[in-house]
Formats: C-alpha cells, structure tokens, sequence
C-alpha cells in the first residue's frame, strides 16, 4: 500500500483572492492593456515559454514584448483571449503561492470562428507586494510541443 502526500491548502479567501488576480490579469493581457498587465509582474520577474531559448526577464522586457505582440495581433485583425481553469493553489514556506493551472488561448480573425489557438499548463509563483499579488515567475509548457 502506498502512501499518498496531502498538500497544504490555502484558505478559501486567499483562492478567491488568486482567483479575482488572474480574471484582471489575464483581461489586461487580452485588452492589450501594456503597461498595468507589466505592473501584475515583479520588477524582477522571469517568463519562461517553450518558443524561447530563455526566459524573459523584468517588468520592462515585458513590457517590451507585450506591446509588440498587441501590435501584431492588431494588424492581424486578431482577438486572443485566455482562460485559466482547474487552478490549484498551495502556500509555499517563504509566504509566496505555488500556482499550476490550465490555459487555454482561444483566436479571433475579424469576421470569422473562434479558434482553440494554444492549450497549456501555466506554473506560477505569486508574491505579495505592496498588499497586491504579483507573478514572480511564470513558467508555461504548451501540450502540442515536447
């Protein structure tokens, strides 16, 4: 017989607390809303996607990036929007939060169906700063690459 491991949980206010935190997150992310979507992000913050060879790196390289993304989705005629669903939670012992859930990214054409672009799992580590949650690393694997 095996023995199975519980996690500690975090209470319900500080999941809807992480919960409330993406749907503003991931709304400033689709709206193209640079600059308040790189301050959810620490000054220090790493981003790590499966298309890079390394991280990104800070608020401002975030920045960087994000602005020329919604600059091409725009001339593109392209609408992303994220979903994170089946999000859990778990309470790390320096007071940060361990976040792994699923992202699914639908895309929009002007004028045509929705499309289910990218399905992910996006790992995260929250910190609080200021009294507010901010991403201190996002690592994210996409399921249609190793």
């Amino acid at each position: 017989m095996s023995t199975q491991q519980v996690a500690e949980r975090v209470t319900a206010e500080v999941y809807a607390e992480v919960q409330q935190f993406y749907a503003e997150h991931m709304q400033l992310l689709d709206g193209g809303v640079v600059d308040a979507w790189a301050e959810t992000f620490t000054e220090d913050a790493t981003f790590a996607v499966p298309t890079l060879e390394e991280p990104t790196r800070g608020r401002e390289e975030l920045r960087r990036t994000l602005r020329r993304t919604t600059q091409e989705l725009a001339a593109a005629q392209e609408q992303r929007r994220h979903w994170h669903g089946m999000v859990a939670v778990f309470p790390n012992d320096d007071g940060s939060l361990r976040v792994r859930c699923y992202a699914l990214v639908f895309a929009t054409r002007r004028e045509q169906q929705p499309v289910l672009h990218r399905v992910c799992v996006c790992e995260d580590v929250l910190v609080r700063e200021g009294g507010r949650l901010l991403v201190k690393s996002r690592k994210v694997t996409r399921d249609d690459l190793p």
